[in-house]
């Protein structure tokens, strides 16, 4: 169904508004192989003839969603997934970035890498979350790369590698436990060096958050510094009377009554998913076998948020299904996500990671020593107070709560984010 063939040259066409006219290639390193795309039609026809044969359920009985995604929304989406979503333009776009594969620890590992037409750029390492992958990022390349077009200058430059992490997209399934975010954060360290680096900082949102922690605590000396968008730096008092379902305690500051408030909130209401995936992964054999389940899976995860700025519930409340835009997010960009699941069947290798990660969601580890850099936007989730973020990075270089995006903040947002890291890493040295 994919497969791994040579990419040819370095020139970027366009993918969901990315232009980079050039980037030098990747340096050469024998145990790294340039990874090309290739889905059968087979698949994609498979595809379809299941979205049109779902066997939908009696809508739900109440006017809001909350008891799930609304039966005439995935209607909808489901009628424009099968009748006029194109997954060849995903794919084109995908196949035009520099792509490649490699083996870290028994594990093969699909990333991809732009260095920017600038020298002395800084080579970034960014990780998704879930339900996210690499086309969660993809919008940040050419910001990121060539800020000179995009308001920054060229001291702002970054050679950007987005990984997609292990059980998911083309990244392999792991067949043991044990892929956790420190494993994960060492293959990444290993990932970065083996493509030359030696200076590099980290980037990770939502589920990333942990794995780009786990590479501040191991703390190699290549590492310079650290940015987050989802500090989970929930403080170990506060989690405990979360878990035991007691009252806050008693000296919080409003702001942080304010946090647990939302965090007791969003547990209550919508972290449904998280205990699943956490508890019972292997349970979800509908997400390999419907792809309209699967795509409900995704989407509620998005509408549990019910902010303006998050960007998935936005572009399908807004109904982009003829092309209007949510921000910078569309329904194209969400079934692209979607369908990258889909094809590669990762529904449930993906969803392992919350069990992998079930001890450490929402407690930071307080190892953290490296400059670390955090920005909140408006639209998260919940917003984690900058007094439990001093306690939990006691070396925090960069605190900003940005004046829009949401919890998909480089998908909605993107050249707010890049400004975001331009400024978060700015006093940190160049790489050589």
């Amino acid at each position: 169904m994919l497969a791994g063939t040579a990419a040819s040259g370095v020139a970027l066409t366009a993918l969901s508004g990315l232009n980079i006219s050039e980037a030098r290639p990747s340096m050469p390193n024998e145990s790294i192989s340039p990874f090309r795309i290739n889905v059968a039609q087979s698949e994609l026809e498979d595809l379809r003839r299941r979205i049109l044969a779902t066997k939908w359920p009696e809508r739900e009985t109440v006017s809001d969603n909350s008891q799930g995604v609304p039966l005439d929304l995935m209607q909808d989406v489901a009628r424009y997934w099968a009748t006029d979503y194109d997954w060849r333009r995903c794919e084109a776009g995908l196949n035009a970035l520099p792509s490649f594969m490699t083996t870290i620890d028994g594990l093969d590992i699909h990333f991809i890498h732009v260095r920017s037409p600038h020298q002395n750029a800084m080579p970034i390492i960014i990780t998704h979350g879930w339900p996210g992958s690499v086309i969660e990022q993809l919008k940040l390349i050419e910001p990121l790369t060539n800020p000179t077009a995009h308001g920054g200058s060229a001291e702002d430059a970054f050679d950007v590698v987005i990984p997609s992490m292990p059980g998911f997209g083309f990244s392999g399934k792991p067949t043991a436990p044990g892929w956790d975010e420190e494993r994960t954060g060492r293959a990444w360290i290993e990932l970065m060096k083996r493509l030359g680096y030696t200076r590099f900082v980290a980037q990770g949102g939502d589920t990333g958050s942990p794995i780009t922690q786990a590479m501040a605590v191991q703390a190699p000396p290549e590492l310079l510094g650290i940015h987050i968008s989802f500090a989970s730096v929930t403080p170990a008092d506060v989690g405990t009377a979360l878990a035991r379902g007691e009252p806050a305690p008693a000296d919080l500051s409003a702001e942080e009554r304010r946090a647990f408030e939302q965090l007791r909130d969003f547990q209550g209401a919508h972290a449904a998913y998280v205990l699943m995936m956490a508890t019972r992964p292997q349970t979800l054999y509908g997400l390999t076998d419907s792809p309209v389940a699967l795509a409900a899976w995704m989407i509620d995860h998005g509408d549990a948020y019910d902010q303006p700025a998050s960007s998935i519930i936005s572009a399908l409340r807004g109904r982009t299904i003829n092309g209007r835009s949510a921000g910078a997010v569309t329904l194209d960009d969400v079934l692209d996500d979607i369908t990258l699941y889909w094809l590669t069947n990762t529904g449930v290798s993906a969803a392992k990671l919350y069990w992998e990660y079930r001890r450490n969601l929402l407690l930071a580890t307080g190892e953290v020593r490296i400059p670390t850099a955090v920005s909140s936007f408006p639209g998260e989730i919940m917003h984690f107070p900058r007094s439990w973020t001093e306690r939990a990075y006691p070396n925090l270089i960069y605190y900003n709560v940005a004046d829009r995006g949401g919890h998909y903040a480089a998908w909605e947002e993107p050249q707010l984010f890049a400004q975001e890291l331009r400024a978060a890493f700015r006093p940190l040295p160049r790489a050589a």
